[in-house]
Formats: C-alpha cells, structure tokens, sequence
C-alpha cells in the first residue's frame, strides 16, 4: 500500500507540473499577443482552450486520493490534448497553403460567441487571421510549436494512463 501512495504523490506531481507547463504556454502566447503584436486567430484561440483544459483537469487530478479520479481527469485531459492536435495541426496546414483559409468567417463567431471571450476578451477574443505567418522561433513556426507540445503532453498522458492502468482504488477489508 506505501508503493502505491508513493506512485499516486508522483503521478500527481506530473498532474502540477503538465498543468504549470499549460499555463506557461498561455502565457507565451500572452506575451507574443501584447509585446510582439501577433495576433491570435480562431485556431490559436482553440489551441488556448486546450491548454487551459488540460491545466485544469491536471491541477483537479492532483487533487484527488484516488487511482480512479486521477484516471478520469487525466484521461479527460488526454482528450483535450488530442482536441488541441487536431487545431494546431490545422492551423500548421493553413499556414503550409495560405491559399487555404481557416474558415474565418464561420470559425470567428462561434469562437466569440464562447463566455470565456466575453469574460476575458484580452485572452479569448479573435484578433487575427490563420494565414499569417509570423517569425518563427528557434527556426519552427508557432503552430508547429503549439503542435509539439500537444503532442507531447499526449503521449506523456497516455503512458501514464497506460502504465497505470491497473492501479485500483483500495476499498477497506479487501486484498488485493
């Protein structure tokens, strides 16, 4: 039973690490918005979501005891990693043909028409088009950036949904 309290503090230490990783990516982007005047467009602003979903379903999950609550928000958090692969790689691909748009015209209103832009409009509010390209970082655009790191927490999750697929909640008087 002390091995397997010690695997539940660490797989919550990576639930507060993957989340603060989140938020510091937001940030990023925050800084990049106001310092650099890179506009967000509609698929960055999903990309946002994403993160901040995963940051709060990892910061749930590292509140929890249990083996089975941590696995319910971490696998609620895989799938917000799988949602924000699918928009960074759409945007990666608009950015690749700019011929092609984002669909900003449809994709705006619905991405306005969230609470959270109307909460924080400096946060979630559309500002920009999917077909500019800013300056790369470190030679790699945003979205391929934003893609990476979707990716990795991805399979950083899934691992360790998988590797602790057989940890179970211990119910009193039952051994295992």
């Amino acid at each position: 039973m002390n091995d397997d309290n010690a695997l539940l503090r660490r797989e919550r230490r990576l639930l507060v690490l993957l989340a603060l990783i989140c938020l510091a990516l937001v940030g990023g982007a925050l800084y990049l918005q106001y310092a650099e005047h890179e506009d967000p467009c509609p698929l960055c602003i999903l990309q946002r979501y994403f993160f901040v979903l995963i940051a709060i379903f990892a910061f749930l999950g590292a509140r929890l005891t249990s083996w089975r609550g941590v696995r319910l928000l971490e696998l609620l958090a895989v799938l917000s990693a799988a949602g924000g692969i699918v928009a960074a790689a759409k945007l990666v691909w608009v950015q690749a043909f700019p011929s092609f748009s984002c669909g900003f015209d449809t994709l705006q209103p619905v991405v306005d028409g969230l609470p959270p832009a109307h909460w924080l409009p400096g946060v979630f509010k559309v500002q920009g088009l999917c077909e500019t390209v800013y300056p790369p970082i470190l030679g790699v655009s945003m979205p391929a950036w934003s893609l990476i790191a979707f990716l990795c927490i991805f399979v950083v999750l899934a691992y360790s949904l998988w590797r602790n697929r057989r940890r179970q909640v211990s119910w009193p008087g039952i051994r295992r």
